[in-house]
């Protein structure tokens, strides 16, 4: 007998294979959760680039199969063009370090410090959570 089909893990999938730039994350981007969401959301914004983002809260689900599928067990987690980037950490030492900026497609160099929550930049886009 077959196993029934994972549609969580398909969900996840797609949406990291439809969007360029994609923050699985605690809360959204105007209502963060927790410290780590607010602060890779703050670093995000201040890049002036689009990007989705995915609450995990809903559905424990979503953040099992998340870090199953990513094998990074933390939230958030910020993927480009389909591939795991990291967490907060990683996120603001490569903003730090001018990486993110290079991994993005923008010109800028490095920064001594990441901004905080209170940045304004772009909005995030705004995908629906179907997961």
């Amino acid at each position: 007998m077959s196993e029934p089909p994972n549609t969580m893990h398909e969900a996840i999938q797609s949406a990291i294979a439809e969007n360029p730039v994609l923050l699985f994350m605690k809360g959204t981007p105007d209502a963060p959760a927790c410290g780590f969401s607010a602060r890779t959301v703050a670093v995000l914004q201040s890049l002036d680039r689009p990007f989705a983002a995915i609450d995990v809260l809903p559905d424990p689900r979503i953040r099992e199969e998340l870090s199953g599928l990513s094998g990074w067990p933390t939230i958030p987690q910020l993927f480009v063009d389909g591939e795991l980037v990291g967490g907060c950490d990683i996120v603001v030492e490569m903003y730090q370090s001018g990486e993110l900026h290079e991994l993005l497609g923008l010109d800028h160099g490095p920064s001594e410090e990441a901004p905080t929550s209170d940045t304004d930049g772009a909005a995030p886009l705004s995908i629906e959570n179907r997961l």
